[in-house]
C-alpha cells in the first residue's frame, strides 16, 4: 500500500483529458434517455400489449444486449472506439424511437425484432467507451477514470426516472423518442469530439492487434485461467446485486414496511454513490487492486446479509443499504479498470467479454432472485453474503499478482505471450 498523499478529486479531474470528458459527457447524455429497460414492460401492457408478451420483449432486448456487448468489443478491435460508438448510437436512436410505431398485440413478431436489435446496438457502445477511456487516461488515474464513467452512468440513471414521470404525464411514446434522441446526440457528440484514432505505444515485442485474429484472441481468452476467475467473480457479484432490485423489496413488503422504505433505500444508494465515490476512490487507488476489490467484495456481502437480519426495523434495512453500497464503491473502480490493462491487441475483446458476462448474469439475475426468494425466503440472504464472499475471493485470486500472465497469442505459426498488467 502506497504511503503518498492520495491525489485529489479536483486534481484528477484536472489532469483528465479533454476527449475523456467528452466521452463521460456523452455517456451521460446517453444515460439520461436510457428508459426502455426501466419502462418497457409497463408501456407494452397500457398499450394492450399481454404481460407475456411485454415480458418477452424485455427478454428479447436482453438477449440483444449480451450480444451487443460482445459485438461492440470486436467491433471496436476492428475500427476502434469512436467509430463503433458512432455506429452503435445511428443504429440505436432509430430502432428505440420506432418502439411506438410497434407497441400492438397485431405486430409483436416486428415489436420483438426491433427490440432485440435495439438491445444490440444501445449496449454495443460500452466495450468502446470502456478501450477509449482506458487508452486517454494516463495509467495512474485509470481507477479513477472508471469511476469517472460510473458516476456519470449513475447519476443519468438517477435523473431518467425523474424525466419519465414528466414525460409520461404528456404522452408515453415521448419516453422512446427521447431515448432516440439521446442516442443520435451521442453519435454527433462521439463523430464531433472523440479522436478518430486513439494512439497508443505498443508494448515491448507486442503485435499489432490488426494481426491477431478472433479466434487465436478468444482461445487465449479461455486459456487464462485468471481472468476466467475474474469473469466467475463478476458472473456471480452481479447476479447477487441484482437481488437488490428484486428480492429486498419484496423482503421489505413481507416484512411490513411501507414501500417508501424501499424509495428511502434507493435514494440514499444514490446519494452515496454520487457524492462519495469520486473521494473514496482517490484513496483505493492507493492500494493493491486484489485488496480492494476483496476487501469491496467483502463489505457488500455484510451488506447483503445484513438484509436478512433486518427484520423490523428499518433504521437496520438503510444500514445494510450503506454497507452494501461502500463495498461496490471499493472494488467497482478497480474490477472495471481490469480487463482494460491488457495489450492493446486483445483488450478490446477481454472488455467485450467482461461486459456480455456482466449483462448474461444482469439477465439471469432476477430468475435467479424469484426462484430463491420463492424457495427459501429470508434464506436467500445469508446464501447471497456468502456468494459475495465466494466473488470476492475470486476476484483477490484472478488479480493477486502485479502481472496477470495469460497463455500465448498464436499469430500464425509464431506465438507471443500476452501480459495483463494487474
Amino acid at each position: 500500500m502506497s504511503n503518498e498523499a492520495p491525489a485529489g478529486v479536483f486534481a484528477v479531474l484536472k489532469a483528465t483529458p479533454t476527449p475523456v470528458r467528452y466521452l463521460l459527457g456523452g455517456v451521460f447524455v446517453n444515460q439520461l434517455g436510457a428508459f426502455v429497460q426501466t419502462f418497457l414492460l409497463l408501456y407494452l401492457t397500457v398499450r394492450g400489449v399481454s404481460v407475456a408478451a411485454a415480458g418477452l420483449c424485455l427478454v428479447a432486448y436482453s438477449v440483444g444486449a449480451i450480444f451487443g456487448t460482445m459485438l461492440g468489443g470486436e467491433l471496436t478491435h476492428r475500427f476502434g472506439p469512436r467509430n463503433t460508438i458512432v455506429v452503435a448510437m445511428i443504429a440505436s436512436a432509430p430502432l428505440v424511437a420506432s418502439i411506438p410505431l410497434l407497441a400492438h398485440p397485431s405486430t409483436f413478431w416486428p415489436l420483438a425484432g426491433v427490440v432485440a436489435l435495439g438491445g444490440l446496438a444501445t449496449q454495443a457502445y460500452r466495450p468502446a467507451a470502456a478501450v477509449l477511456l482506458s487508452d486517454q487516461m494516463p495509467e495512474e488515474y485509470q481507477v479513477m477514470g472508471f469511476s469517472m464513467m460510473r458516476i456519470a452512468l449513475n447519476i443519468g440513471a438517477a435523473l431518467a426516472p425523474l424525466i419519465a414521470a414528466g414525460l409520461i404525464l404528456v404522452d408515453w411514446d415521448l419516453l422512446f423518442w427521447l431515448d432516440g434522441a439521446t442516442a443520435a446526440l451521442y453519435a454527433l457528440l462521439a463523430f464531433s469530439l472523440l479522436p478518430k484514432n486513439v494512439d497508443v505505444p505498443p508494448e515491448e515485442d507486442e503485435e499489432p492487434a490488426s494481426t491477431v485474429d478472433r479466434k487465436s484472441a478468444y482461445a487465449t481468452m479461455v486459456r487464462d485461467g485468471r481472468f476466467l476467475l475474474y469473469l466467475g467473480s463478476m458472473f456471480v457479484g452481479t447476479i447477487v446485486y441484482a437481488q437488490f432490485t428484486v428480492a429486498l423489496p419484496l423482503q421489505i413488503l413481507a416484512d411490513g414496511h411501507p414501500e417508501a422504505l424501499y424509495s428511502a433505500v434507493l435514494a440514499t444508494s444514490s446519494v452515496i454513490l454520487i457524492v462519495t465515490e469520486l473521494k473514496l476512490t482517490t484513496y483505493v487507488t492507493r492500494w493493491p487492486p486484489p485488496l480492494a476489490a476483496g476487501l469491496g467484495h467483502a463489505v457488500f456481502a455484510v451488506g447483503v446479509a445484513g438484509w436478512g437480519l433486518a427484520a423490523g426495523s428499518g433504521t437496520l434495512v438503510i444500514l445494510s443499504t450503506v454497507f452494501f453500497v461502500s463495498g461496490l464503491m471499493i472494488s467497482g473502480p478497480s474490477m472495471f479498470a481490469y480487463p482494460a490493462r491488457f495489450p492493446s491487441r486483445v483488450k478490446a475483446r477481454y472488455i467485450g467479454t467482461q461486459h456480455t458476462i456482466i449483462g448474461l448474469s444482469s439477465a439471469l439475475g432476477p430468475v435467479v432472485g424469484v426462484f430463491a426468494w420463492t424457495w427459501l425466503g429470508r434464506g436467500i440472504w445469508p446464501l447471497g453474503g456468502a456468494l459475495g464472499l465466494v466473488a470476492g475471493y475470486f476476484a483477490w485470486a484472478a488479480m493477486k499478482q502485479k502481472t496477470a500472465p495469460v497463455p500465448a497469442v498464436e499469430t500464425g505459426t509464431a506465438t507471443e505471450p500476452v501480459g495483463g498488467k494487474a
